[in-house]
């Protein structure tokens, strides 16, 4: 097959199949994004009916922490462990030997999900004061988060096992039902918010538990759709529970493989809890709101860091691992080098957006019911100080697979420790001046450190050969980001946002009328510089 040449570099098409890639990509982008719009419609429901309070402070603490467990154990360290060992086991050892390490994996992956709920229960107290010890300001405030706390925890053993399968439907390619998944969660949380809550109000019942239950009815879907999804492909794992089963499973090489992987990722990823677990620590100590206020913007962050960085990070850890198990340096290369040049050229127009038009996104979809001008400012600033960063944030996903797909978990780890301690040193500086904005500003400078640090590592052992052409590409998404802030400035200010809350349509047309203008305008400035975005795409 002939080599495709675009802006100035070249790559044999056998090296990757970029339609296979852009397809897959395209796909888990497209679930993500109807994942962050029901997110945002639940956020939406959250911020008209309890606004900032203490109690949206309470569910926020108490929903974080099972989802720090699940971060830790689930979507982080198991994912990173399990995935590049089934990837590689699959290209190896064949279909059915890779079933029976599922197998096992399952079944010792149950047992230690039951302990843990059990003890996150008992421990919720301990586990709130750790978190937000701030919330005991309030009293009512803090029993709340720990009553909550201990009838969500559960929701960890849900979405591991959904982390398990969906590290299987991934390298089975089969990207759509993990993908999905999450639009459960919110469907069933704004069901509860639209249904639920009124109700407990009527009834005497503190209406914000309402948002526990949607939780927890959402992660048992989440589960449930995944057993007719891994049956179709003949992996539906079968349990082994027995004393005699649970010894042949540690027993096994591969498992304990995943074991000894866990322990450097499990610190790894302990990194990042730690420092959420700091920052909503400190935010806790901070004016009442401040905790709703950056989770309102790490709602809206979200959107382009799970719909780029999410999405590249899942299609492209199973094709790296497999990769590095056939010794093909030149693909791994290759598919690295793809996906940072979508992080460039899609990340860098995001992190202006947020940097520039935050407010008019903030009012148009938070700015109803009990959410007030103050809380629209306040959580304008937060976003602005994630945009500051989205940029490493995404390339983080892209970059991390490289050493994960490799079995290499110790690199990253060594590279977060350092983020870690930089991080917290910038929010001395940062917090006092800027409040939640700083905790925010502080993690972006640490993901750019991050992001940098990894692209470096993997240039220097090899991992990474970036193909020709980067100079001029990079120079023509500049150009078209200089077109693109001068843009959005001048939206930005166009309109009175907070004063049109009266028309809501009125300011809703607005906000999608410029913000179609600024797609326009960024893709007609990178034609103009001579980019050709779906040739760049599809190379």
């Amino acid at each position: 097959m002939a080599p495709l040449h675009f802006i100035g570099f070249s790559l044999a098409a056998a090296t990757l199949p970029p339609v296979s890639l852009i397809k897959s990509v395209s796909t888990v982008s497209l679930w993500t994004l109807a994942s962050r719009v029901t997110g945002l419609a639940r956020e939406l429901l959250v911020a008209a009916a309890f606004g900032a309070s203490a109690m949206t402070d309470a569910f926020n603490v108490a929903f974080r922490i099972p989802n720090l467990f699940r971060r830790l154990f689930a979507e982080g360290a198991f994912s990173q462990a399990f995935v590049p060992v089934l990837a590689a086991s699959k290209a190896r050892d064949g279909e059915e030997s890779t079933k029976l390490l599922v197998d096992k994996v399952a079944s010792l992956l149950a047992c230690a999900l039951v302990l843990t709920c059990m003890v996150g229960v008992a421990a919720a107290p301990l586990l709130v004061w750790a978190m937000a010890s701030g919330l005991q300001k309030d009293p009512a405030g803090y029993d709340a988060a720990v009553f909550m706390t201990r009838f969500m925890f559960p929701y960890i053993g849900f979405m591991s096992l959904v982390a398990l399968s969906s590290g299987v439907l991934n390298t089975w390619k089969r990207f759509a039902v993990p993908a999905a998944t999450p639009v459960l969660l919110n469907i069933s949380s704004i069901a509860a918010a639209w249904l639920l809550v009124p109700w407990f109000r009527e009834q005497g019942i503190q209406p914000i538990y309402a948002m526990a239950v949607g939780v927890m009815v959402g992660g048992l879907l989440q589960l449930l759709v995944q057993i007719p999804a891994l049956n179709r492909i003949g992996m539906l794992p079968r349990f082994g529970l027995t004393v005699t089963a649970l010894r042949e499973a540690m027993a096994d090489p591969e498992t304990r493989r995943i074991g000894k992987l866990m322990l450097p990722a499990l610190l790894g990823v302990s990194v990042a809890q730690i420092s959420l677990l700091i920052n909503t620590q400190i935010a806790s100590h901070l004016p009442t709101g401040s905790v709703s206020w950056l989770t309102y913007a790490d709602r809206l962050m979200e959107f382009p860091t799970a719909m780029l960085g999410v999405a590249l990070g899942v299609v492209l850890m199973p094709q790296l691992a497999g990769a590095r198990a056939k010794d093909d340096a030149a693909g791994y290369s290759a598919l690295l080098d793809w996906g940072l040049r979508i992080v460039v050229l899609l990340a860098v127009p995001c992190s202006i957006g947020l940097l520039t038009f935050s407010k008019p996104i903030v009012s148009v979809l938070y700015h109803y019911g009990a959410f007030s001008a103050t809380d629209v400012q306040q959580t304008t600033w937060a976003l602005m100080g994630w945009g500051a960063g989205l940029v490493g944030i995404v390339a983080i996903k892209v970059l991390a697979p490289g050493y994960y797909a490799s079995q290499d978990i110790k690199t990253p780890v060594r590279i977060a420790v350092v983020v870690l301690i930089a991080t917290q040193l910038m929010n001395l500086a940062l917090v006092p001046i800027f409040k939640q904005a700083g905790l925010s500003l502080s993690i972006s400078l640490g993901a750019m450190l991050n992001a940098g640090w990894l692209l470096v590592g993997l240039m220097r052992r090899g991992s990474f050969q970036p193909l020709a052409g980067w100079g001029r590409f990079l120079l023509q998404v500049l150009a078209a980001a200089a077109v693109l802030v001068v843009y959005l400035l001048w939206a930005a200010g166009l309109v009175d946002w907070v004063a049109l809350r009266a028309q809501p349509w009125l300011r809703i047309g607005w906000l999608t009328l410029l913000m179609g203008g600024a797609g326009v305008v960024y893709f007609g400035a990178l034609w103009a510089a001579g980019l050709n975005v779906r040739q760049f795409l599809r190379r």
